[in-house]
């Protein structure tokens, strides 16, 4: 009965201003405004319904806007899907849903125009929204199209909010909104003055958005606020083309428009005075066409001087598409330590990128530099030990699903297929070749071949997952310019687990000693009861054993392939060599020096990685020229040479 008594109001245009009810009932007195909508007449309507506080206005707006309102025969208004010739309506206030035929029903398509409109006034009722998902939304859309009416609404629901993550999204976008459409220069100085510590991309963008500059040209002195006088010499020719597009300056006649004017202005055998037969050349045709133009006929020629009278006689300029100068030069400040920040954030970045590479060829080449420090061996096959370790990680996943417990699995399995295999080498090939270094490079590079192609028939040519627990997943993200992935940190603190292990094993065991007597003179060790042959053995094994390890660790990040070893093999003999040979710390030195200056090589040549691994074992090779026992000469060598 209600409804009823309803629509004849509306129909007869007495319905009163409703003060408290339900949503049908705004909507029946502003039903125009619904039905065509247009961007100004819907504000009224948009004004009652943010008045009112119903909850159920928020799903109304969000169904309109999606244009899924649907007008009845009867002229109420529902929420509504299509489906083929029936409907799913929806009462606007008790949500109430019944199928009914399509017919009679009227869907209301607002304009994008319109659709703007209505999200904004969205905004003001899911900044407050009980669930945190639709506050979070509406942010999102605040951050995407920002607006002067949506400052206040923003600041209004900050001290409601309940979460402290949204809390702050929230203040920082009100910062953001009061820099850009503050009541007062005082509010939007301030706000921008505490942008000058925010290096986000949003802050840098915010403070553009008011530097936004116009250029333009003048006769005169430039009036507004100037940003910039432009000099027009740097450029000519641009620049009188502005003039020429501003209407101070007449165009440049180019040769085809003289060859026109000449063509059209030929009168008994002559054009501009001149007989046709002489126009043969640039000079005699320019002096015709200066004839023409004297007369009238055609447009006169622009020459060099007249062109230069021109921009000198004229100011080219940008002026801020903001009037307040000192609003520009608060953010001009504040851009310029946003941008000193920035750069100082990119150089702890890329230092952060250069540590992470840096442990990760450390992890790659200490195995080597154990087994070629101990008994000079070049061992190609240094690759394949790392490649045998991720593959390793990867069967070990096949069976155990936990990807936590499956690392901390494959971790010493790695070490010890790959220590096997390192002894099995030692024992069936490197023994018989030492103190022949040419005959062990091809041995170990043969091995390394038959090492790729055994794993290409066993696990094929594509690349195989090894899968990070998920708590690796993601960065560490301290800035938008500083972020290093969690897994890259993972490393890191494995190559300093395994930096103070080796340590701690060459310095403080049994085995260490033995290593470092046959290292620094395996003729004396021998002759003191060590057996260089037993120590060579597990030294090797050891170094290969590592490698494997290494290998868990690369595949967590990189491809799994039987040529993955090949991408690590180069850059650790070039770690071996710069750091020292045989030694932990020289070791540690040179991946480090490999590792930043790579990073910066890439840095000043970011398009090029190729071109910068060349230029860096460009570096190398000079550098050992300079310092051929490496950053860390080790002591004693010499007497076993």
């Amino acid at each position: 009965m209600r409804r009823i008594l309803l629509a004849i109001a509306v129909f007869c245009g007495v319905l009163p201003q409703v003060q408290a009810g339900d949503l049908q009932d705004i909507l029946q007195i502003h039903a125009d405004e619904v039905a065509k909508p247009s961007r100004r007449s819907v504000s009224v309507l948009l004004d009652d319904l943010v008045a009112s506080g119903l909850p159920q206005v928020t799903v109304f707006l969000e169904e309109w806007a999606e244009k899924n309102v649907w007008r009845g025969p009867d002229g109420l208004f529902f929420l509504a899907r299509a489906d083929g010739d029936t409907l799913e309506i929806r009462d606007v206030d008790t949500g109430e849903t019944v199928s009914i035929a399509k017919d009679g029903f009227l869907q209301i398509k607002p304009n994008g125009g319109v659709r703007r409109v209505i999200g904004t006034a969205l905004v003001q009722f899911q900044l407050s929204d009980p669930d945190p998902a639709r506050r979070k939304a509406a942010l999102e859309a605040i951050a995407r199209r920002p607006e002067a009416s949506q400052l206040a609404p923003l600041q209004a629901s900050v001290e409601t909010e309940t979460e402290d993550s949204l809390r702050a999204r929230k203040v920082q976008l009100a910062n953001f909104l009061s820099a850009q459409f503050g009541d007062t220069a005082d509010v939007r100085i301030a706000a921008i003055e505490s942008l000058s510590k925010d290096t986000s991309v949003e802050a840098r963008s915010v403070l553009n958005r008011i530097l936004s500059t116009k250029e333009g040209v003048t006769a005169g002195e430039a009036d507004g606020n100037i940003a910039r006088v432009l000099d027009p010499f740097v450029a000519p020719d641009a620049f009188y083309l502005r003039l020429v597009e501003a209407g101070l300056a007449p165009p440049v006649v180019t040769p085809a428009e003289i060859r026109a004017g000449l063509e059209q202005n030929v009168k008994d055998g002559r054009a501009g005075g001149v007989p046709l037969a002489q126009l043969d050349n640039d000079a005699q045709r320019g002096r015709a066409y200066i004839q023409l133009a004297a007369e009238g006929l055609v447009p006169p020629l622009v020459t060099a001087a007249d062109r230069e009278t021109a921009l000198s006689e004229h100011i080219f300029y940008e002026r801020y598409d903001e009037a307040d100068p000192a609003i520009t030069a608060a953010a001009e400040t504040a851009l310029a330590s946003v941008t000193a920040r920035v750069g100082w954030e990119q150089t702890i970045d890329l230092g952060l990128d250069a540590l992470s590479l840096a442990s990760i060829y450390f992890l790659a080449a200490i195995g080597l530099a154990i087994t070629f420090g101990v008994m000079g061996v070049i061992n190609m096959a240094h690759g394949e030990f790392i490649m045998m370790g991720a593959y390793t990680g990867y069967v070990v996943q096949l069976f155990v699903p936990d990807y936590t417990l499956s690392i901390m699995i494959a971790l010493p399995l790695a070490f010890a297929v790959t220590f096997g295999a390192g002894v099995t080498m030692e024992r069936l090939v490197i023994r018989h070749l030492y103190h022949r270094p040419l005959e062990t490079l091809l041995a170990t590079f043969g091995i390394s071949i038959a090492l790729q192609q055994l794993a290409k028939n066993i696990f094929g040519t594509q690349a195989r997952p090894l899968t990070s627990p998920g708590w690796l997943d993601g960065a560490w993200v301290l800035s938008d310019a500083i972020q290093i992935s969690y897994i890259r940190i993972a490393i890191f603190v494995l190559a300093l687990l395994f930096l103070a292990l080796i340590l701690f094993i060459l310095k403080r065991t049994r085995l260490g000693l033995e290593v470092r007597a046959v290292t620094q003179n395996p003729g004396m060790a021998a002759s003191m009861g060590i057996n260089p042959d037993r120590i060579n053995m597990l030294t090797f094994g050891l170094g290969s054993g590592i490698a494997g390890i290494a290998g868990v660790a690369i595949g967590l990040y990189a491809k799994v392939t039987s040529e993955m070893g090949a991408d690590y093999i180069v850059q650790s003999f070039m770690t071996v060599v710069v750091g020292g040979v045989g030694n932990v710390w020289g070791t540690l030195a040179g991946a480090s020096m490999i590792g930043f200056l790579q990073k910066g090589i890439e840095w000043l040549n970011p398009s090029n990685t190729l071109a910068a691994q060349t230029y860096m074992i460009l570096f190398i090779i000079l550098f050992i020229q300079f310092r051929p026992k490496g950053i860390v000469a080790l002591k004693g060598r010499a007497a076993a040479d």
